[in-house]
């Protein structure tokens, strides 16, 4: 028999960026890289990075909530982006790289919302959060070629520069939560 796992799906930046994080997660079972939020079926990656579809680039990450909560896997993606610009992270700008969270229930929601406002009255980040809160619709799985990329690619200039540091961060972090550390 095997453990009941919950899923979240995320928004914050580059989904190469975010799967490289959770992947490195003890608890977390999978993260699949995609689209939601958007408007159009089926999008493309193409399609998505031209801004027209109302897509964010996202991660559904399965977790055995056993082992990491849903309060923990936010905590995890607020400390590895930058909740605080619209449509931004880094060099990433368009609304498919906007920080946001597509929640599953109202359990999920009411969890979210009480994170943001708690980072939000302590200034946790300096500023307020752009962190957007919606309902998921449809999860689209990115395009194969997507997935793993970082552990795939960790050469590619890129994941050297922009990838690799966000996951050294969250390594040091977050130490006692890696499933190797």
């Amino acid at each position: 028999m095997t453990a009941p796992t919950a899923q979240a799906t995320l928004g914050g930046g580059c989904f190469w960026c975010t799967e490289a994080v959770f992947q490195q997660i003890r608890g977390v079972r999978s993260v699949e890289s995609g689209y939601a939020g958007g408007h159009v079926d089926a999008p493309t990656y193409e399609a998505v990075c031209e801004g027209g579809t109302g897509h964010a680039e996202v991660v559904r990450v399965t977790f055995d909530p056993a082992e990491l909560s849903y309060r923990d896997v936010l905590e995890i993606f607020f400390a590895s982006h930058d909740p605080t610009t619209r449509d931004r992270q880094g060099n990433d700008v368009g609304p498919q790289y906007r920080s946001v969270i597509f929640w599953h229930d109202e359990a999920q929601r009411a969890t979210a919302q009480a994170l943001i406002a708690e980072y939000d009255r302590d200034l946790t980040f300096g500023a307020p959060l752009v962190t957007e809160l919606a309902p998921l619709t449809t999860f689209w799985p990115a395009e194969r070629h997507h997935h793993d990329y970082f552990r795939r690619n960790p050469l590619q200039p890129y994941c050297a520069f922009v990838v690799s540091p966000k996951v050294a961060k969250i390594r040091r972090t977050f130490a006692s939560r890696l499933a190797h550390p």
